[in-house]
Parts: structure tokens; C-alpha cells; sequence
């Protein structure tokens, strides 16, 4: 895989902005597989509203979002509204994060977010464009990295490195289960544990380790009066979903 983004195809735009939106995609579309099957992306024509990429072979979009030096905690998409509609949809695609060298063309990091990690508590809104704007009033929209799994961002190029495709194919299939979950909130706790699950950094864990993230959670959902109860049901979940295993009693283990 060749990580630079260097080509003659963007020496016909004049604008910056126009010349990076080419190299990209163009890029993408020569080196980057579907993450879901391992196929071929397709690049969608007259730009496609929702999406910049599809596999014919098991028919997942993906949108690509670009940035320069580093990738950061959060990265600028388009209209809240919008954003926050197709949350609630299927028509929510995949996303690509590239983050290229701005002097070199290099790319330091290529990552795909599956969607069933998007809920809208990743979905940062913005302030109001100001009346003298041209677009006054927009309400646009900032994806928080930060905030998403780690286990939701699969890496194709990691710090310059490039990742085996068995590697991808299998941290994708890996949380596949949360795509059958359509409610948001049902998804957002199975999510909240995944987190503090990693945020532990071990392999396995006790039962009253994870409960160390009670008051979190709560903070999180101050509905619901029994969290620890809670939090036995998502790791029975989890275990049912082959995202972890019980090695003995009040034990688990991350497979």
C-alpha cells in the first residue's frame, strides 16, 4: 500500500481544498477494502448527499472525512439537524478518517468508525453561523473522537503503519452485534461498558472492578436507581455476543 497521497489528478484544481478532496478520495478508492467483507469499494457519482463510498458485495456506504497534521479529538462534519437525523436511520453511512502530513502528502493515520458506534452523545453541536454569514443561523456539527471506543476505530494505518487485512476484517466483525440494536439508548449502554472496559486496559477483569464505574454511569444515566444490576446485564450481553467470556465466577475475560 502505497501511503502517500502524491498525483498528477489534482494539478487541475486551483483551490487548496479542491486539490486535498481529490487526492483523498482517489487514494481511498485504489488502496482502501471494505472493511465488512474484505471487497472492493466503488466510488458513488454526482456526489451522493450521504455518502462517498459503497461495497457491491454486501452493501455498506462510507463517508470520508480528511485532515491534516493530526487527527485530534473531534473532527467538523456538516448540519446538526441533519447529523442527528440520520442517527436514527439506515441511512447513517461508515466513516473513513484520514490524517495526511500537510507537507509531505503522507498519511499518518487511515481509521473507519462503523456507524453502530455513532449515537448522539459523540455528535457535538456548534454555535450558530453569525448573521453576517452567508449561511446565518447554520447549526453545523463536530464528531468527538475521543469519546468513541477504541474498539470503533479500526485502523488501516496506524502512526504510518500499515495493518493487516485480517487484522481489520476481524475488528470489525468483532462488534458487528451492535448493528442489530436499533435503539440508541439500549446501544449507548452496551457502549458506556465497552468503554469501561478499556478503560481497565486488561485482558480480564472482576466483576467488582467494572463496579468501580458506578458513579460514572450513573452521572451518565441518572434514570436509572440500580446500575450495578445494570451493569450485569450488558456483561451478559457482552458475553452472549462473544465480545467476552466468563472464565469463573464474577470473572471475565475480553476475547
Amino acid at each position: 500500500m502505497n501511503t502517500n497521497l502524491h498525483s498528477s489528478l489534482s494539478n487541475k484544481y486551483s483551490s487548496k481544498s479542491q486539490q486535498i478532496r481529490v487526492l483523498t478520495e482517489k487514494w481511498t478508492l485504489k488502496n482502501i477494502f471494505c472493511p465488512s467483507c474484505g471487497g472492493v469499494i466503488s466510488e458513488y457519482e454526482n456526489n451522493k448527499p450521504v455518502a462517498d463510498f459503497y461495497c457491491k458485495k454486501c452493501s455498506e456506504d462510507y463517508e470520508l472525512k480528511s485532515k491534516k497534521d493530526k487527527m485530534g479529538k473531534k473532527v467538523v462534519d456538516g448540519a446538526y439537524s441533519t447529523m442527528i437525523e440520520r442517527l436514527q436511520s439506515d441511512l447513517n453511512p461508515n466513516f473513513f478518517f484520514l490524517n495526511y502530513d500537510k507537507d509531505s502528502l503522507d498519511i499518518s493515520n487511515f481509521i473507519v468508525i462503523p456507524k453502530h458506534f455513532f449515537i448522539p452523545e459523540i455528535i457535538e453541536k456548534r454555535k450558530p453561523l453569525s448573521s453576517k454569514a452567508r449561511r446565518a443561523g447554520w447549526v453545523g456539527c463536530n464528531i468527538l473522537l475521543e469519546t468513541i471506543p477504541k474498539s470503533g476505530k479500526i485502523f488501516y494505518i496506524k502512526d504510518s503503519q500499515v495493518q493487516s487485512k485480517n487484522k481489520i476484517v476481524d475488528s470489525w466483525n468483532k462488534t458487528i452485534f451492535l448493528k442489530e440494536n436499533k435503539n440508541l439508548d439500549a446501544r449507548g449502554w452496551l457502549l458506556d461498558i465497552i468503554k469501561c472496559i478499556e478503560k481497565m486496559d486488561k485482558n480480564d477483569f472482576l466483576l467488582s472492578e467494572i463496579y468501580q464505574f458506578e458513579d460514572y454511569l450513573k452521572l451518565k444515566h441518572p434514570n436509572n436507581n440500580n446500575i450495578q444490576a445494570k451493569i450485569r446485564q450488558q456483561l451478559q450481553i457482552l458475553r452472549d455476543k462473544n465480545f467476552l467470556k466468563f472464565t469463573e465466577r464474577r470473572k471475565y475475560e475480553v476475547i
